[in-house]
């Protein structure tokens, strides 16, 4: 298992030497939040933060993103005949990832490769991507990745992992691919036994700080109709204003909706993120909307993340425990308070 110690300086360096081989992403702090963006030259990474405002999802799945063009012009012989849109593979690094994030990406990853359906643009991203994450010194108070199967320095999702110690980093490969990188940074020299005995302090310590604890053994038993039908929703929703920053800010909601657009000649057909807190995601050409009341659109997203996702993949929740829609709901609605009720009924 290969490890270097890096100073923060260092360290900035190091990432900028591998940019011929790799498209790094780094957390960079915009205003009063940081969001992941591509590390150019004139690029200043900051990785002083809890977490970025946005999940990362959107590097391996864009917002919007161009699946097929064709031509509508009648006199071309390939006209009206769509061509999958190119698009780029190329090796990838989003440095100082959570990890709770990376865990989002395996929750994801169930619904866009398993056995039945495969997404070949999602996957070929995902596959071309290295998580190198960064461990939780300080938890947010809205965190509870510890109950839904993850930590502050969860290790399982990750190629690398770093230590924040102060004025120096820790970096560790997990994985071979991990060790790769690791290995073609220039710089850094091997860990003092100060620093491994450092690292595991920082480890201890912030497992302490996860304050909320959220149930969710009892969610696999419940009958689905008995939670659909529970008459806790509409207090749930009560305050809901249908913004859906909870499904915007999410790292494990993956809904999309198509849409053809043309501009003179030329049509595209484009993937774009979808919210099932939106009115029209279940608007039918018909003029009929089977979820045209709030309370619905609130009891689908929560029976999604909770009990349909349980039920389907026997593998937990879909949720990684980030708690950005706790934090950024401007109405206050809990997913902590809604899975209690949910697991408690």
């Amino acid at each position: 298992m290969m490890m270097k110690v890096f100073t923060k300086e260092e360290w900035i360096e190091a990432l900028r030497s591998i940019g011929a081989l790799y498209k790094v992403f780094v957390p960079v702090k915009e205003g009063d939040f940081h969001n992941f963006r591509s590390l150019e030259k004139e690029t200043i990474p900051n990785f002083d933060f809890q977490n970025s405002r946005l999940s990362p999802k959107a590097i391996v799945y864009p917002q919007s993103e161009r699946m097929f063009e064709c031509l509508s012009d009648n006199e071309d012989p390939e006209a009206f005949i769509l061509k999958e849109a190119s698009k780029e593979y190329t090796p990838q690094a989003i440095v100082g990832i959570r990890p709770c994030d990376a865990h989002a990406f395996e929750i994801v990853k169930r619904n866009f490769d398993n056995q039945e359906y495969r997404d070949p643009w999602w996957v070929q991203r995902f596959e071309s991507t290295l998580l190198v994450g960064m461990g939780c010194n300080e938890p947010c108070s809205t965190c509870f990745c510890t109950s839904v199967g993850g930590g502050p320095f969860h290790e399982e999702y990750l190629d690398v992992i770093l230590y924040d110690m102060g004025n120096k980093i820790l970096v560790k490969a997990l994985k071979d691919r991990g060790e790769e990188f690791v290995d073609k940074m220039s710089g850094g020299s091997s860990p003092e036994g100060a620093e491994l005995k450092g690292s595991e302090i920082l480890v201890a310590s912030a497992w302490d700080k996860i304050m909320s604890a959220v149930p969710t053994g009892k969610l696999n038993e419940k009958v689905v109709n008995d939670l659909f039908d529970a008459p806790f929703w509409e207090e749930v929703a009560f305050a809901c204003i249908s913004c859906g920053i909870c499904t915007f800010l999410c790292p494990t909601c993956w809904c999309f909706d198509i849409q053809d657009e043309t501009s003179g000649k030329y049509a595209d057909r484009i993937r774009n993120w979808d919210s099932c807190m939106s009115p029209l995601f279940t608007l039918e050409g018909s003029g009929h909307n089977p979820r045209d009341k709030n309370f619905q659109r609130v009891r689908q997203r929560f029976m999604h993340k909770l009990k349909y996702y349980v039920d389907k993949y026997q593998n937990g929740v879909q949720c990684s425990g980030c708690g950005r829609c706790v934090r950024y709901c401007p109405v206050n609605i809990d997913i902590r308070e809604v899975a209690r009720l949910m697991n408690d009924y």
